[in-house]
């Protein structure tokens, strides 16, 4: 699905915002399985778990606290370094150069940053394989959020200050349909990026959008697509 844009809608913002996983890159790459399978080996290890058993343990946190990693510093102390850079041990060829997206992003007027809940060598990594890396003028990470991931009302407040954001001429673009609640309700314009396959089975409900998500001003499969009916 890809809802275009009215270009008119846009015409204001002067600051872009990028979730990376499942955002910058589409859903059916999957890059997001290999950390997915590293975090459920983790908790397995730290905790003594079945495979099974730990990843069901995992999503209570990812879905209690906006990320596995935060549940597991409250509730175990976990070292978020270590934790970081062994979820983030994997294999990025699964990404090619996207050269489409990468000159849609270059043509957008203004700043154009990275705010994701992973780290940001994860982001680095995953932007340069995707040879777009060089079009944004900055990447706010978890370790920037004191570890205090979206969709928490104070990271957003954090990097908004940081950046000197004018929200009312801002845009935030997520796969998770939660964590566009706050820029919401803070002014920002929201487009939320869904699979292209819609048969696509979501690991947890609330990761779909549904008919009550009214903060979300558009729904789109193509990011290319999107950014270039604004240009």
């Amino acid at each position: 699905m890809t809802d275009l844009p009215n270009k008119a809608d846009f015409s204001h913002v002067r600051d872009w915002v990028f979730d990376l996983d499942n955002t910058l890159y589409p859903h059916h790459v999957d890059l997001f399985a290999q950390i997915d399978k590293n975090m459920t080996a983790y908790v397995s290890a730290l905790l003594g778990l079945s495979r099974e058993d730990a990843r069901a343990l995992q999503k209570q946190y990812y879905f209690d606290h906006g990320t596995t990693l935060k549940g597991l510093m409250i509730h175990h102390a976990i070292d978020p370094v270590d934790f970081l850079e062994k979820a983030h041990a994997i294999n990025y060829d699964v990404l090619s150069p996207d050269l489409p997206l990468g000159e849609a992003i270059q043509a957008l007027p203004g700043r154009k940053f990275i705010f994701t809940n992973g780290s940001v060598k994860h982001a680095e990594m995953a932007a340069r394989a995707l040879g777009i890396f060089h079009h944004f003028d900055d990447v706010f990470d978890i370790v920037a959020a004191e570890y205090v991931p979206k969709p928490a009302g104070a990271t957003y407040d954090k990097f908004m200050a940081l950046h000197r954001v004018d929200t009312k001429q801002a845009v935030m673009f997520e796969d998770l349909p939660r964590n566009l609640i706050v820029p919401k309700t803070l002014g920002m314009k929201t487009v939320l990026l869904t699979p292209r396959d819609e048969g696509h089975e979501f690991t947890d409900a609330w990761e779909k959008r549904t008919d009550e998500d009214k903060h979300i001003d558009y729904a789109t499969s193509n990011l290319t697509a999107f950014l270039n009916a604004l240009l």
